[in-house]
């Protein structure tokens, strides 16, 4: 009987972490470039209940007595890699890529130490000493993997392949790098990613579109609809419990006392 309770939990922390999930979408639905996350779901492998060591069947034997189905689990989390969609802001140093890549970015922790983090927020800005950076202050890193630094008191133009120029004199080429395979992607705060091991590059097809941000990837209307059914569905699974709950204080209560 105490089964149909553990289906129903392990059913609602599954519904938890899409919710979970679900919420961080709608958060970051304004975010510049932002990929929304989802989930999986998978069944447990069932289980053949056997007895062992059972008197009834003889402690040396083993008997099959079912086949145990433990519910629900929490499968994979992944990221949804989708183009957003682009907005005009007409500031020359917005960058929005169209197709697959990322930009590359000098990012430093807490501690000092700098790594690489990659990025489709194009949100940069040029610091007081005229570097190119994002609104962290990280570094856009050129494709010699170096901080891009620009005259301020110079109009600049930023051409598809990303080369930056100034009065026809070439300053730097921003950097945009691809991979074989997203999956060796690991995310790293809201908009950056951190390559695992194992993970390859390869030449990016995007193009560099100065004036432009590209937006989050999430579709408010639809993650409405999600939290609505996952609602139901942890609702569902509290009920299943809460009837368990009544049984059991009828059986412990009632059906146990001595007239």
């Amino acid at each position: 009987m105490l089964k149909g309770l553990y289906v129903a939990h392990m059913g609602m922390v599954n519904e938890q972490n899409r919710m979970d999930i679900l919420t961080n979408n709608l958060a970051n639905a304004s975010t510049v470039g932002f990929k929304k996350e989802g989930s999986t779901s998978q069944a447990f492998d069932d289980i053949l209940t056997v007895k062992i060591k059972d008197a009834s069947v003889g402690t040396q034997n083993v008997q099959r007595t079912g086949i145990n189905n433990p519910g629900v689990k929490i499968g994979k989390n992944y990221t949804d890699f989708t183009q957003g969609s682009f907005r005009i802001t007409d500031n020359i140093y917005d960058l929005a890529l169209s197709g697959d890549g990322f930009f590359a970015l000098e990012y430093t922790n807490k501690a000092g130490e700098t790594s690489v983090k990659y990025t489709r927020a194009g949100q940069f800005t040029l610091n007081k000493e005229g570097f190119l950076v994002n609104q962290d202050g990280d570094y856009v890193l050129d494709v010699n993997d170096k901080r891009i630094q620009i005259d301020t008191l110079k109009d600049a133009a930023i051409a598809k392949n990303g080369l930056i120029t100034q009065e026809g004199r070439e300053i730097a080429q921003i950097k945009v790098v691809d991979f074989e395979d997203y999956d060796y992607l690991e995310k790293y705060g809201e908009t950056y990613y951190t390559p695992m091991e194992g993970a390859k590059t390869k030449e990016a097809t995007a193009e560099v579109n100065s004036g432009y941000l590209e937006m989050s990837n999430v579709q408010t209307v639809s993650e409405m609809v999600n939290l609505i059914s996952i609602t139901r569905a942890y609702e569902s699974n509290q009920k299943i419990i809460q009837t368990y709950d009544e049984s059991l204080g009828i059986a412990v209560s009632q059906l146990g006392k001595v007239q």
